[in-house]
């Protein structure tokens, strides 16, 4: 048994596997959750961000440090879901292009005494005019698939963004130095 509680991330997403990698640091387990993700009436994406995050880790049954996120895409107040097939993909593509929009990760950390504290942390996204021929190209990519708005960063997609203002890991899927944070100012010890 190890001498530090377990970090536990409630998440599937490969992507905050890759993230949390890159700080040193490795789940214990991976205890993704099934929450209804759906937005309350008139709340906002920041909001809704975080509160998804929190519900994430509450709904995870495992002891130790519950890791738990949500990405929100964000058109003024209009949330850009994960795309449901290629259709939904290529509008959402084609309401980004040439604007900004914004990423919004929650990301809210339990601790085994079940304190709970998180974040909303939110970037602002600038996308390039897409040409038909782009946005065709990236549909049948299937990069979109299970990512908020249709689109992820560190793929193709990454080549249609000509501004970001804010965290680059938000956008990805976990803001890391806030994580580190969280982890941190609950007491996780690695």
């Amino acid at each position: 048994m190890p001498d530090r509680a377990p970090l536990i991330l409630a998440s599937a997403s490969p992507r905050r596997l890759e993230l949390l990698a890159q700080i040193g640091l490795v789940p214990d387990k991976v205890a993704p959750t099934d929450i209804d993700e759906s937005r309350r009436k008139d709340e906002a994406p920041r909001a809704l961000a975080e509160r998804l995050a929190r519900e994430k880790a509450a709904a995870c049954q495992e002891a130790g440090y519950v890791l738990a996120a949500d990405t929100v895409v964000a058109l003024g107040q209009r949330n850009l879901e994960k795309a449901a097939d290629e259709a939904e993909a290529e509008a959402f593509l084609r309401l980004l292009s040439g604007r900004a929009h914004q990423c919004i990760t929650g990301v809210a950390v339990r601790a085994p005494d079940g304190r709970v504290s998180s974040r909303a942390v939110l970037a602002r996204v600038k996308v390039k005019r897409l040409t038909d021929t782009e946005i065709a190209a990236y549909v049948a990519s299937g990069e979109w698939k299970g990512k908020a708005g249709g689109y992820g960063i560190q793929g193709m997609a990454g080549g249609f963004i000509t501004a970001i203002n804010g965290s680059y890991t938000a956008i990805v899927g976990l803001p890391l130095y806030e994580t580190r944070m969280l982890l941190d100012g609950l007491g996780y010890r690695r």
